[in-house]
């Protein structure tokens, strides 16, 4: 199913869609830091390749989702209709959570919009999330040929934030979970503690948390384009008005890998960078190091804190730095991210930072040519190339189906061999 969802399913959140206040607060200091990664997926030809982002996200059990919506909806909501595993879009939204810093308690009301995409996952509870236009005409979808793209948010009124020096013994536990684990990391700052002043029918331990968070998906281009004319020649094409910063060119396998560091890339142009030979590459201890070093010093130096970053790499370096495949890391200009994901805070904050990743992986000419080969003897009864075949959509997670597609168009099966094919892909899945 393309992210296509109507406006008059998005307006099944009309039980939640309660006014911010957005009412004029006297304050002290607040300082404001907000980090996440927009993940695409893109051929060697340069091409961006639809795929399922939600299929196999794993997160606490607490998060709040379409399936979880942590209150009682009066209509049907986009999820329950369509399911998890069948959205299918170009971009995903990650784990972009927002920090707090403040001098001594108060109150805050935050709203993120998502005019090109929408909001999937979110903690602690939203007082709106949805659509900013539930009452539009049916039928108006998020990529509407109208050129009427409706807002997708999430709003928090009255987020009460505490000061971390401020937290007694009193202060009820944050939430924990057997499954997740990568969303702990996110805690391990300075930041204060929020509040929500939750509408949940399950009102526990849950409204507490040491930051916001959300996820989505979307359907529109980043400003990156890769191409790959060979497995190690990665050419990067600058597509917008802005500078791209800090890119990151990794060539991934279980034996370890190297990367390539570009500082900056100017508006339309490109660069060619070769990656260095197997045999030239690091160990995946030294790899690890290097690349979490560069990246924690690059974050910091595009505003965050040294705790943030490193709380960024941790909760994303088993992704970044150690799946096997080519992808490129790269800084999004702050001015992009505010028009792609517009955030208003009242009161306003002292400062706002926002540092969004930018992630490009890419299925290289020799993955694809060697999976199309595969699956075509194995579709010719070859159990040793169906085997093969399984291998390689296996490491490729969940970007598997995509590229079995993409393989399967190139041997063009008869289609009682499509269905032998089709099983193929069984074994694939992977939990990132």
């Amino acid at each position: 199913m393309k992210l296509k969802i109507t406006l008059s399913l998005l307006a099944a959140t009309a039980a939640l869609q309660t006014t911010p206040v957005f009412a004029q607060m006297n304050t002290g200091k607040l300082v404001v830091h907000d980090w996440g990664t927009f993940t695409s997926l893109q051929g060697g030809d340069g091409a961006l390749i639809s795929w399922k982002p939600l299929r196999t996200s794993a997160l606490p059990d607490f998060v709040y989702n379409w399936l979880n919506p942590g209150l009682p909806l009066h209509a049907t909501s986009p999820m329950l209709i369509f399911g998890k595993g069948s959205v299918t879009s170009l971009q995903r939204l990650e784990t972009p959570v927002v920090y707090f810093y403040t001098d001594r308690e108060q109150t805050v009301d935050i709203k993120v919009n998502f005019p090109e995409g929408m909001i999937t996952e979110w903690f602690p509870q939203a007082s709106q999330i949805g659509s900013s236009a539930p009452n539009a005409a049916a039928g108006t979808s998020l990529n509407s040929d109208s050129g009427q793209t409706p807002e997708s948010l999430i709003c928090w009124s009255n987020l009460q934030l505490i000061p971390a020096a401020g937290r007694t013994a009193s202060t009820p536990p944050l939430p924990m979970s057997t499954n997740g684990a990568h969303y702990f990391a996110a805690r391990e700052t300075d930041a204060d503690y929020v509040r929500s002043s939750s509408l949940a029918t399950n009102r526990t331990a849950g409204a507490w948390g040491k930051f916001l968070f959300y996820r989505g998906v979307g359907d529109f281009k980043t400003p990156l384009r890769v191409t790959a004319s060979a497995d190690d020649e990665i050419t990067l094409a600058n597509t917008s008005n802005e500078t791209l910063s800090n890119l990151f060119v990794l060539g991934i396998k279980s034996q370890g890998g190297n990367f390539v560091y570009v500082s900056d890339l100017l508006p339309g142009k490109a660069k060619t960078v070769r990656l260095q030979s197997q045999s030239e590459a690091l160990n995946p201890t030294d790899l690890t190091s290097r690349i979490n070093r560069a990246m924690s010093e690059t974050l910091v130096k595009a505003g965050l804190y040294p705790r943030e970053a490193q709380a960024m790499v941790k909760t994303w370096r088993d992704s970044w730095f150690a799946e096997d495949g080519v992808r490129v890391l790269y800084l999004l200009p702050q001015d992009w991210t505010d028009r792609t994901l517009p955030m208003t805070l009242n009161p306003p904050p002292s400062e706002l930072v926002r540092v969004m990743v930018g992630r490009a992986e890419v299925l290289t000419p020799g993955v694809e040519k060697s999976l199309a080969l595969q699956m075509q003897k194995a579709s010719q009864g070859d159990a040793g190339a169906a085997s093969q075949a399984r291998a390689i959509l296996k490491s490729l997670g969940r970007f598997a189906e995509p590229a079995f597609n993409r393989a399967q168009a190139a041997v063009k099966p008869q289609p009682q061999e499509g269905l032998q094919l089709s099983a193929l892909l069984n074994d694939a899945p992977a939990i990132q």
